[in-house]
């Protein structure tokens, strides 16, 4: 089974970090941090501005590569690669999500999580929560 390279967001604002909820695909309605699928060629900080500007109408700057994992679900094998960044102009827009929310640390339900988003967060919570954000 391939792989296929997906980077993901931690967008701070606030003091709160943006999670958003997917329209479509296995996870419909599942919560995750908005991000996308590599292209070939592509590094993790350019899939990124071009994901968040197609998603989220949102131009962004990466700050700090945070972590990656490699997760099996039934029918592909993803590595999630997550990437602080921060918001350079605009206000999110929704145009493939069904609704977004701005939530503290503690506020995160992991159940509510994908589950690569899930066990992502688990291991990059230390530097995500740290005093940085």
């Amino acid at each position: 089974m391939k792989t296929i390279e997906v980077v993901a967001a931690i967008i701070h604002q606030d003091g709160k970090i943006l999670a958003t909820q997917r329209g479509y695909g296995d996870f419909k309605d599942g919560w995750e941090f908005p991000g996308g699928k590599r292209e070939p060629g592509e590094d993790a900080c350019a899939c990124l501005e071009r994901e968040i500007r197609e998603e989220l109408n949102l131009r962004i700057r990466c700050t700090e590569v945070l972590g990656s994992v490699v997760y099996a679900y039934p029918t592909r094998t993803i590595e999630l690669t997550l990437v602080r960044a921060e918001i350079m102009q605009g206000e999110p827009e929704l145009t493939e999500h069904t609704a977004l929310r701005w939530l503290h640390g503690e506020e995160f339900q992991l159940e509510e999580l994908c589950p690569a988003d899930r066990e992502l967060l688990l291991k990059c919570q230390e530097k995500l929560f740290s005093d940085k954000n």
